[in-house]
């Protein structure tokens, strides 16, 4: 599945769980590096106006839908993709690691956070080691001399795969920094999953995942910070799911 906005092209190329874990698994196994980003309407809004962004995504290697829009809007296309949220592939990826004996980094949210997020994670996953917890400060750089001493102590540490909670655009152009900084290591963009696992923040009720409204109830719950940035999601809709439409129709001519 692909999505094109102000000119730009970007592809759902893991569609599936099976799909992600094999890969991941593969490059673990192997002590190579990836980057994994996750996409959704925020995203391609952001896309849209944000060069470094767009850079930082043309080096991820794995992309994989995170929101039910870019879901529907793949079946539209006749390019079905699964739904995987970033907070929901942290305990799959860590048990991958686990069983591969590699080291795991928690990188941003804050010291307190990640300290309970680490002791959830080897609680809930058997031999899982984490070996490094860096949260870095306000105004950090994910380019800068800063995140360069974030992947030396990465590296030094020994750690294999790398949670990055940074929020986008930070957690993607860090992870494709990592690529040429940290090229051992792979560095997956995962919200504020971390933050979900230590209770510093409320993730949606899971009724409300299931039928797709995660998003209401979160703009509900924080209308100042999300109301504007939801409202700028639903304004790329219409235009994304004709482009959905096209691409099926283009699909059956060729």
């Amino acid at each position: 599945m692909e999505f094109k906005i102000a000119g730009y092209r970007v592809a759902v190329n893991v569609p599936t769980w099976a799909a992600l874990q094999a890969r991941v698994t593969e490059r673990l196994a192997q002590r190579q590096g990836f980057a994994l980003a996750t996409i959704n309407l925020d995203h391609l809004v952001k896309l849209r106006t944000s060069a470094p962004f767009r850079a930082a995504y043309a080096a991820q290697d794995f992309v994989v839908a995170d929101g039910n829009p870019i879901v529907w809007m793949s079946r539209l296309a006749g390019r079905p993709v699964e739904l995987i949220p970033g907070s929901d592939a942290i305990l799959p990826l860590a048990r991958i690691a686990a069983r591969l004996g590699v080291g795991v980094a928690l990188v941003g949210s804050t010291p307190a956070a990640l300290s309970r997020a680490k002791s959830f994670l080897e609680r809930e996953v058997r031999d899982l080691s984490v070996v490094a917890m860096i949260s870095p400060p306000m105004g950090f750089d994910p380019e800068g001399p800063e995140a360069e001493a974030v992947f030396d102590e990465i590296t030094a540490a020994g750690a294999g795969l790398c949670f990055v909670a940074l929020g986008a655009p930070k957690q993607e152009i860090f992870g494709a920094a990592g690529r040429r900084l940290a090229p051992g290591v792979g560095f997956a963009g995962i919200g504020a999953g971390l933050d979900f696992f230590a209770g510093t923040q409320a993730r949606a009720p899971e009724w409300t995942r299931q039928m797709a409204l995660e998003w209401l109830w979160r703009a509900a719950s924080n209308p100042r910070r999300l109301g504007l940035r939801y409202l700028r999601c639903l304004a790329i809709v219409p235009g994304q799911t004709v482009r959905a439409l096209l691409l099926r129709l283009f699909s059956k001519q060729a």
